[in-house]
């Protein structure tokens, strides 16, 4: 079953700060949601469908619906794929409503990593753990070691990394709630300290409290709508997994979310007029880029030090909010985000000088986990509601 046309997002929202020590994750999270029902003329009372991920407080989904007093659920998905769930829970959230299990789904992330840091764990939890975690792996460094495999294999310098920085800072400059504002130099990356080589500070997302929340609905309900509603044309998922260490480093799941979704669109990427990657580092975006088919493989680098990324005019303008990099990547987990910008820019509401021109097709893409060991990637592919 296809979810091509059956389902639309009528509601985004995204918290404007960017530390909130004063309130609780589940605060946040109605907040959010409030907000995403509010921005598509809706309310709480409507809403029959539930998703979140690991960042819900509690019991999960049944915590939160107990929270938000979402007494009418029909349907509930706790989907854990990292900072790629929310970009998945949109295609579950089709899916759902095609299927008819409802037909106003709200999902909702929310966290305080900035505020209120997370506790180190005592135990391991994971069935990897007690393999890995003796020899030291942080965030940074697993995505290092994917960034310098990828300069090995094809010759891509710290110079063309920083290229995707300096892309997403120059949006941010237009981006009044982004938590680093200033438009850096490729030079001033590379001459911030190295955090875990050949990957530097500027070269790594920010780490920010906050949230955002996502409202998708049935098709007879969008057409009761004011506001623009954004169509739901395609989705893709795809683990890629540690393969007992014979993990190849240059690529991500992306090679496989990407034909997916586009297949089901119907579209490809030369259709695309802006794109939401994830950028949890430099790195990710690169590989992405390449993965999903926007240029040849191996040639990232030098599609993004060619200026591709910049909007409004870039071959393929990208994360004009200014990114998980500059503007938000709340509880570490940027795939919601990557969906609001995306809707913004489908309805014309983006920062008025990164606004695309006439944005018909827009792709938003989530990566969870680590691209040095194992990951999940979501990819969506929606459309203005003339498209």
């Amino acid at each position: 079953m296809s979810i091509r046309g059956k389902a639309f997002i009528a509601g985004a929202y995204e918290h404007p700060d960017r530390k909130i020590p004063d309130k609780s994750v589940a605060q946040v999270h109605a907040e959010v949601a409030v907000g995403a029902l509010a921005d598509a003329g809706l309310s709480l009372a409507d809403v029959d469908g539930f998703f979140c991920s690991g960042d819900a407080p509690g019991f999960g989904p049944l915590s939160m619906a107990d929270y938000l007093g979402l007494t009418r659920l029909r349907y509930v998905d706790s989907t854990e794929t990292g900072g790629s769930s929310y970009v998945g829970h949109v295609g579950h959230a089709a899916a759902a409503i095609a299927a008819g299990k409802c037909r106003v789904a709200l999902i909702t992330l929310a966290g305080l990593p900035r505020s209120q840091p997370p506790a180190r764990s005592g135990r391991p939890s994971g069935p990897e753990s007690a393999f890995e975690s003796p020899f030291g792996p942080t965030t940074p460094s697993m995505y290092a070691l994917a960034a310098r495999r990828h300069m090995h294999e094809y010759g891509t310098t710290s110079a063309q990394l920083a290229a995707v920085k300096v892309a997403a800072s120059q949006h941010a400059q237009h981006n009044p709630n982004a938590m680093l504002r200033n438009p850096v130099t490729a030079e001033e990356v590379l001459d911030s300290p190295v955090i875990s080589d050949p990957l530097h500070r500027l070269d790594c997302c920010v780490i920010s409290d906050g949230g955002g929340a996502l409202v998708v609905v049935a098709p007879e309900v969008a057409a009761g709508l004011s506001r623009p509603t954004v169509s739901v044309l395609g989705h893709g998922e795809a683990p890629k997994l540690a393969d007992n260490g014979r993990i190849d480093l240059t690529y991500t799941g992306a090679v496989w979310s990407g034909p997916r979704a586009f297949a089901e669109a119907g579209v490809t990427p030369a259709d695309v007029d802006y794109a939401s990657i994830y950028d949890s580092f430099t790195i990710t975006v690169l590989q992405t880029v390449e993965d999903l088919g926007f240029c040849e493989k191996g040639k990232g680098g030098a599609f993004v030090a060619d200026g591709a990324l910049l909007a409004p005019h870039g071959a393929l303008p990208f994360n004009t909010d200014g990114g998980g990099l500059c503007n938000n990547h709340p509880t570490n987990r940027g795939g919601m985000t990557k969906v609001i910008e995306a809707v913004r820019q489908l309805r014309g509401e983006a920062n008025a000088p990164v606004q695309v021109p006439d944005c018909e097709i827009a792709l938003a893409h989530g990566n969870g986990g680590s691209l040095g060991t194992r990951s999940g990637a979501a990819t969506l592919i929606l459309g203005r509601e003339d498209s």
